[in-house]
């Protein structure tokens, strides 16, 4: 079972990457969390792969952190989530929101979800609640995933103002994290707002 693969970024999409390795050209499948940390084509990169064995196809998903790949694979243990859908449902939101949601039992977060229902979104609670909380898993990705991005109250103003100005929520919400996500200095209100409304302009 492959578990990691590093190698040369040859091709790249919001979907799907190839990744070459020692002359072999993996096709991996990505959330759009782990195509916003890719570099430019033709530089190295390394994921973090979840192995998906069918009767007819090996499929490669992979994850630009470790934890990330948890997720998903907890995601997999939920009654009615294979795998696409599980990417799917990581490209619309981010793992430490959705662990956040389930956690606290967030069930009008988790409908926003492109795919995600609401009787999905209480299987989702109801199987992984109790899992997300016994593993500490929410922390340990907080730690990681969100240890540079802005406090919840400068992303609650920003994201208020946002919708002030006409954005839908959902939008404005993936700008800022999409923001918080990529700052390479510590955000201000003004800062937070001028990169979201570049993202948003894109």
């Amino acid at each position: 079972m492959i578990a990691r693969i590093c190698g040369l970024l040859v091709y790249k999409s919001p979907t799907y990457v190839i990744v070459d390795a020692h002359g072999v050209g993996y096709r991996v499948f990505v959330p759009l969390t782990t195509f916003y940390e890719l570099p430019d084509a033709g530089q190295p990169v390394t994921l973090n792969i979840h192995t998906h064995v069918k009767q007819d196809a090996i499929n490669l998903f992979g994850f630009h952190a470790s934890e990330e790949r948890d997720i998903f694979q907890l995601l997999l243990a939920v009654n009615g989530i294979g795998p696409k859908l599980a990417v799917n449902i990581l490209s619309g939101i981010a793992a430490c929101d959705l662990l956040r949601a389930v956690s606290q039992g967030n069930l009008k977060r988790l409908v926003t979800i492109p795919g995600v229902g609401r009787k999905m979104a209480e299987r989702i609670i109801l199987e992984l609640k109790d899992r997300v909380l016994k593993l500490g898993a929410q922390e340990a990705l907080e730690r990681r995933l969100i240890k540079d991005s802005a406090p919840d109250m400068l992303m609650e103003d920003a994201l208020s103002a946002l919708v002030n100005l006409g954005y839908k929520n959902q939008a404005a919400e993936d700008a800022l994290t999409k923001v918080c996500r990529e700052a390479p200095t510590e955000l201000t209100l003004d800062i937070l707002l001028k990169n979201a409304l570049k993202v948003l302009a894109g």
